[in-house]
């Protein structure tokens, strides 16, 4: 198979991505159908933004939380199309035609990653929300968006590092 510039990679899927695939679709869908649940038992106003104590800093409308799986669509979207089309990425200039494979398979699994980490998220945020609402608690705390945030970092470094590696 050729890799030339411009060239649709056509590369099976790993098991990790798939397995990755699972669980961001599940916690998306499963966010969704929790929602659509508990849409009649929340109340009018509803936790829409926290600050980075994890603190609630700003209710608003319940329609507002239609706006995390809407995003949740957008970023489906856009991150699958990226991961069917690896040859579009930037590349370093050891890149050629013997390892051009291995370069669309290691980043194809970090864009996979990514958007599922981001679908789970999403996810997280909308439980959270529709849970402190409901009174169930007072949401994740102040650890929420650091662990969220290093976890997106460890899978960019670690890919980095993986990916010096490809000769």
């Amino acid at each position: 198979m050729s890799y030339s510039s411009g060239e649709n990679a056509k590369i099976k899927k790993t098991t990790s991505e798939k397995v990755w695939n699972t669980l961001g679709y599940l916690f998306y869908f499963g966010s969704i159908i929790f929602l659509v649940s508990m849409w009649s038992k929340l109340p009018e106003k509803v936790p829409v933004h926290s600050n980075v104590l994890g603190e609630t800093d700003r209710w608003g409308s319940k329609w507002e939380l239609i706006i995390l799986p809407g995003i949740g669509i957008l970023i489906i979207l856009f991150m699958s199309l990226l991961e069917k089309h690896p040859e579009i990425y930037n590349y370093p200039k050891r890149f050629n035609e013997a390892n051009a494979e291995r370069f669309y398979l290691h980043s194809r699994k970090l864009v996979n990653q990514l958007k599922n980490l981001c679908l789970i998220i999403f996810a997280l945020i909308l439980f959270e929300s529709v849970s402190i609402a409901l009174g169930w608690g007072n949401g994740f705390g102040k650890w929420f968006l650091p662990i969220a945030v290093c976890a997106a970092g460890f899978l960019v470094v670690s890919s980095l590092i993986k990916q010096k590696k490809i000769h």
